[in-house]
């Protein structure tokens, strides 16, 4: 892979590893779907998709641009593990989503082909799986046009998130495979605002995700110690 790519090829390969099961909600992607009515909800709310051009950067299987089309919104999924972006396309045929594509590219480079093209850019569980999380929230900026929405969600650098979202989730509950996580390249909220700030996007709204293993509830709330999402807007 080339040096100048923004990614992790040992990331890579392990999200095509798992390409296969990514819209079984009793794989390791159940958690995705669990949370992925949450996340459109509050995109919506706050962005309104019905007739937007929409770019989910990091897009996976498709399960947040699958849902995001079904919401009126014109969607461009785009990611670099090949095998996801195939499984995205086949769930589209398969389930007869319209308006909804996939292409393989980076933020980086479709930012360069495509500046300010999109109402609305959503960047979701990514951020912490690259190895220059500052350039793709440069990227996000460049793709929104003004005005527009860019959303992000990652998870805490913290003692708690290391003991919630790692240890718990990974080796304790078992929501997740072990090593989907690296602590090191987890997020403060902080540290994304700033990058934030310096690509021109204004923060809007920052909210919390929990989870309740005893009801196996996940909601939104004001605690962004753990799980955070960002609302922000591009001045």
């Amino acid at each position: 892979m080339s040096q100048t790519v923004n990614a992790d090829p040992a990331e890579l390969a392990k999200f095509s590893e798992q390409a296969h099961r990514w819209w079984d909600p009793d794989s390791e992607f159940g958690p995705l779907h669990h949370i992925n009515p949450l996340r459109l909800q509050w995109i919506d709310g706050l962005a309104g998709l019905a007739g937007k051009q929409v770019l989910d950067v990091g897009c996976g299987g498709g399960i947040l641009a699958d849902s995001m089309a079904r919401k009126g919104a014109q969607v461009l999924g785009i990611d670099l593990a090949d095998k996801a972006l195939r499984v995205a396309q086949l769930h589209a045929m398969e389930a007869g989503t319209e308006n909804v594509e996939y292409r393989l590219s980076s933020a980086e480079t479709l930012a360069a082909a495509q500046p300010e093209s999109f109402d609305v850019v959503t960047c979701m569980e990514m951020l912490e799986h690259v190895p220059d999380p500052s350039s793709v929230v440069q990227a996000c900026a460049r793709l929104v046009k003004p005005g527009g929405w860019v959303f992000f969600s990652t998870i805490n650098r913290n003692p708690k998130a290391f003991l919630y979202g790692i240890v718990g989730a990974e080796y304790l509950l078992n929501l997740l495979p072990r090593g989907t996580h690296e602590y090191l390249k987890l997020i403060r909220p902080s540290e994304l605002a700033a990058w934030s700030r310096s690509a021109g996007l204004q923060l809007v709204q920052a909210r919390g995700m929990e989870y309740n293993p005893l009801t196996r509830r996940y909601w939104l709330s004001g605690d962004t110690s753990v799980n955070y999402l960002m609302g922000t807007r591009k001045v």
